[in-house]
């Protein structure tokens, strides 16, 4: 049985991404990246401090050689991402210069959408000091819904990111499965108002915590922007500001960014709200870069952003 401790495992498809500053066209010129929400959010709860660690399905051939290079160079141990005969998971990004963002995937069918409960690794789980998983990977696949269902209940903390995205899954099948969830979360982290309002019918942060703690949630943090997050718990509800970018070049990837600090910081023994603070600062550096990994942020850069930003908010 395996015993070794991850301070954070995460669950999802890692991506290839080929980004493009022109629109989409014959000859257009690209970067290729590895990214997807799993590999953003997992390198930055490396950075953060935490060992890291990502159960994944992806393809046998030079593509998958790349997505697990690339996840090894952001320190997550790819130990338990199986290698299988398919279809690499892929998307194409066009930043224009605005940092408007348009995404198109090549998904359906992939490597990735086929997890199965016969690649979590026997001990891995219950022996992470957290487990981030999202609702794009729970919306790939029934089969995959149903691994992420069974890794949560599992899990000693589980840290969830609805994530929620039009193109893979309904309003109505993501809500049914924030409820069925829900009980096994020690942290949910949404967004708003968009989010909420489409899977919880408010875009009043306060009403949305109090659905998902009412479906067994134990603590809720919404992610709101340029006003920062809201932080709910039992003993109530605190605010945690918006720590201001250095530059705006790419806001790819920030929520996922703050989803594994979050979690990353968690297992590491900080409190919510410490945790909270610290994943406002990385999403806020990580908006500098281009791509969803283009700029992760080592720990001490991110204590420093953060000290700085608290720095100035007194001497104003």
């Amino acid at each position: 049985m395996t015993t070794t401790q991850f301070d954070v495992v995460l669950l999802g498809e890692p991506l290839v991404e080929v980004s493009t500053t022109e629109a989409f066209r014959h000859g257009a010129d690209g970067v290729l990246g590895v990214s997807g929400d799993v590999v953003n959010a997992g390198a930055a709860a490396a950075a953060a401090g935490a060992s890291v660690a990502l159960v994944a399905r992806v393809s046998d051939d030079e593509l998958g050689d790349a997505v697990c290079r690339r996840i090894r160079e952001l320190g997550i141990d790819d130990a338990y991402i199986r290698r299988v005969p398919g279809q690499q998971g892929v998307y194409f990004l066009h930043i224009d210069p605005e940092g408007n963002r348009q995404f198109s995937y090549a998904r359906a069918g992939s490597v990735g959408s086929q997890l199965d409960v016969a690649d979590l690794p026997e001990g891995v789980i219950e022996h992470a000091g957290a487990v981030l998983g999202g609702g794009i990977a729970a919306a790939l696949s029934p089969t995959v819904a149903r691994v992420m269902l069974q890794v949560a209940q599992r899990s000693a903390r589980f840290v969830y990111d609805p994530n929620f995205r039009p193109r893979l899954t309904t309003a109505e099948q993501a809500r049914g499965f924030l409820q069925n969830i829900a009980p096994y979360c020690e942290v949910m982290v949404p967004s708003a108002p968009s989010e909420i309002e489409l899977l919880l019918g408010t875009d009043d942060p306060a009403s949305a915590a109090a659905s998902l703690m009412g479906w067994g949630a134990r603590s809720v943090v919404v992610t709101q922007g340029s006003e920062g997050s809201s932080i709910f718990t039992e003993e109530g509800r605190s605010h945690q500001p918006v720590i201001p970018a250095l530059q705006v070049i790419d806001q790819t990837g920030a929520g996922d960014v703050f989803a594994g600090t979050l979690t990353a910081r968690l297992a590491l023994g900080d409190d919510l709200r410490e945790a909270a603070a610290m994943a406002a600062a990385a999403a806020s550096l990580s908006v500098g870069g281009r791509g969803g990994t283009g700029l992760i942020a080592p720990l001490d850069e991110i204590r420093r952003h953060s000290e700085r930003y608290l720095s100035e908010r007194v001497t104003t």
